[in-house]
């Protein structure tokens, strides 16, 4: 589990580097339509890594998607989410409105041994494997997938730079709908 969260965090680095890169040997006559960002909260659940772009490279009033990683892996407990939505950007100058949607990727492990007994001279233990993630809503059996909605603020400078946003990620699934879940991030456009 470990090796795959490397590979996919390692995947993530280089799209973006390659991206960033043909960004610079570009003139800059476009605005900045693309953006790495690490966000808290929001649709990676604990935190993600992602990389959103525009559809229409020329303008940022336009749809786009974002794709990210996020998780974590701690002795016998892992998780792993992949956040993916289709967003559309509304403003002008540096600041926007931020409406989407999509769906949250949950991969979720976590074992323990429970002692059984102590029967001729040896302790007998049994291995359980949780695969439910107890977030604010329960996920059931992962891998499962979550919804989400997005409706928030996105600052970018108008030549590219620092990014910041805060948002509001309403989530939902089989066992229900919880509209109060929040994220912000901070990260590069470019």
């Amino acid at each position: 589990m470990k090796s795959n969260i490397k590979i996919i965090f390692g995947v993530l680095f280089l799209v973006s580097l390659m991206t960033f890169r043909q960004g610079y040997s570009q003139e800059k006559s476009h605005p900045p339509t693309q953006a790495v960002y690490v966000e808290l909260g929001g649709a990676g659940l604990v935190y993600s890594f992602n990389y959103d772009f525009r559809f229409d490279k020329s303008n940022m009033n336009s749809w786009g998607m974002r794709v990210g990683a996020g998780g974590y892996s701690v002795t016998d407990q892992s998780l792993l989410t992949i956040p993916v939505q289709i967003n559309r950007l509304y403003g002008n100058g540096r600041h926007f409105f931020e409406l989407g949607g999509g769906a949250t990727f949950v991969y979720y492990r976590d074992r323990w041994e429970d002692y059984q007994g102590y029967y001729n001279g040896r302790s007998y233990y049994h291995t359980t494997v949780d695969e439910n993630y107890y977030w604010i809503l329960e996920t059931g059996d992962t891998p499962a997938l979550m919804g989400t909605l997005n409706f928030g603020y996105r600052k970018v400078p108008e030549d590219g730079g620092f990014l910041f946003g805060v948002n509001l990620v309403p989530a939902f699934n089989q066992n229900g709908f919880w509209p109060l879940w929040a994220g912000v991030r901070f990260g590069y456009a470019f």
